[in-house]
Parts: structure tokens; sequence; C-alpha cells
């Protein structure tokens, strides 16, 4: 079940791309079946049956909420999107801290993390209006330690998906970032959305274990 799950979510998001270039209706409807996809492949792997995996579904569904109100053009949807990705990245660090965290392996991780984090504030902020500093600010902090987190629990409890997972959606959202703020392209899309896909995918995954 979880393999045909994967499956459906990997059509769904390249029906997703192929909206996405054809700039069709159909995006937020593609958008949602994907997102939705990765919370189906989590419950199909024991995911609330424990609190770590309970923890991770609650980051999906926080995620599926942001997904969609990036579906919408409007600033204030945005914004939303933003708080509910803020609030994900939250039950992913709760989620690492409850399955485990190496303190020395996340102080070293933290210091290469927020390295790569003031070179993303430093290419952003120029670009940035003055009511989107502070949100996007936060955001890349937040997201730092949800990385950090997430390699300071592989160095304790080893698993190649959490720490995979959460660079890939460390990436996607730089890539969201150029595409809103820097560079609208379709390229952004194209790398960042199978990028975010499999980053969540992997993130479920690692919710049976």
């Amino acid at each position: 079940m979880t393999t045909v799950l994967i499956v459906i979510t990997g059509t769904a998001v390249a029906g997703l791309l192929w909206a996405e270039s054809q700039v069709s209706p159909w995006r937020r409807v593609a958008k949602v079946a994907a997102s939705t996809g990765f919370i189906a492949v989590a419950l199909s792997v024991g995911a609330a049956g424990a609190g770590y995996g309970r923890f991770v579904l609650a980051a999906l569904a926080l995620s599926w909420l942001g997904d969609l109100c990036l579906t919408y053009p409007s600033p204030r949807a945005f914004r939303a999107g933003l708080v509910a990705f803020l609030l994900a990245h939250g039950a992913y660090i709760a989620a690492f801290s409850v399955r485990g965290i190496d303190q020395v392996a996340a102080m070293v991780a933290l210091a290469a993390v927020m390295l790569v984090a003031l070179g993303a504030w430093r290419w952003l902020r120029p670009h940035l209006g003055a009511s989107m500093r502070r949100p996007v600010f936060a955001y890349i902090i937040v997201i730092s330690l949800m990385v950090t987190a997430a390699f300071g629990t592989v160095a304790a409890d080893p698993d190649w998906r959490i720490a995979v997972g959460a660079v890939a959606f460390f990436v996607s959202d730089l890539l969201v970032a150029r595409d809103r703020f820097v560079v609208p392209a379709f390229v952004n899309r194209t790398i960042g959305l199978p990028l975010y896909y499999l980053g969540q995918t992997l993130l479920a995954l690692s919710a049976g274990t």
C-alpha cells in the first residue's frame, strides 16, 4: 500500500509540474492531491501509533495547510502559508526531540547550517519589502533549527531519510524564495517542487520506524 501511495504522490507531483507549466487552473487541485499523498504515506506506515510519528503527522498536516495557502496569489495568503510552515518546522523539531538528539552532533550541524542560513539571508534581504523582512528572517532561523535537529537525531538514531528529507525541504524553500522574491521562473518550481515532495515523503516514511 505504501508503495502505491508513493507512486500516486509522484504522479500528482508530475501533474502539478504540468499544471504549473501551463498556468492551469488545476494547479491547486494537483498541489492539494500531492500534499495529501505524503500524509497518506505517513499514515500507511503507522505514524499515528507513536509520539515521533504523531508529531511528524502534525508537521505534514501543517505543511498541507501551507501548501494550500501558497496556491493563492495574495500577500496575505503567502504570509498565512509562511506561518503554517513555521509551525510545521516546530512540529518537526518536536518530533526529532522525541526521537532523540545527539547534542554534540547538533551543535556541529548548527554551526554549518547557520553559515548557509546567513548566506541565504544576505542574498534575500535586498529583495524583500519592509513588511516581509522579519517574517522571512524568522522563517530562515526556524527551518535552520529544524535541519540542525534532524542531523542531531540522525547522529543519535541513524535514519538517512530524516537528514535527506530535511535538507531537501530546506533547498526547496530556497527555490520558493528565489521564485517569490528574486527571479520568478518555472525552473524554480521544476527543481523545487520535486525536492519538496521528496523531502516530505522521506520524512513521512521515517515516521514508521
